[in-house]
């Protein structure tokens, strides 16, 4: 009987260090990529890399391809509300995205 208790607290342990050890990772990797967008520090669609750009909530490493696409085929956006031209992007969830994006002006040749 006292073998199967320290079994089972050896095992809860166990689960227990595992499940903290994921926890740390996902952290640690939320982190590295520089946590997510903020208003205070918003992503500029025109510029950022997949990475930066799948720091915005709701945007995946699916979708931030599919935007840099759209920038590249368009020539970038000229407002936040172009990201609605992006397949995968409507408007309840661009609302969402809105305070947490921004656009540079465009440059112009001269």
């Amino acid at each position: 009987m006292t073998t199967r208790i320290l079994m089972a607290a050896i095992l809860g342990i166990a689960v227990s260090a595992a499940a903290t050890s994921a926890q740390s990772k996902s952290t640690t990797q939320k982190a590295a990529t520089g946590a997510t967008a903020t208003a205070a520090a918003p992503v500029n669609l025109n510029t950022a890399t997949a990475e930066q750009l799948a720091t915005i909530p709701g945007v995946g490493p699916k979708m931030a391809e599919r935007i840099i696409d759209y920038r590249q085929k368009n020539g970038g956006f000229k407002k936040v509300e172009d990201l609605m031209n992006v397949s995968g992007v409507g408007e309840k969830s661009f609302l969402k995205m809105k305070p947490l994006i921004t656009v540079a002006p465009l440059k112009t040749s001269q």
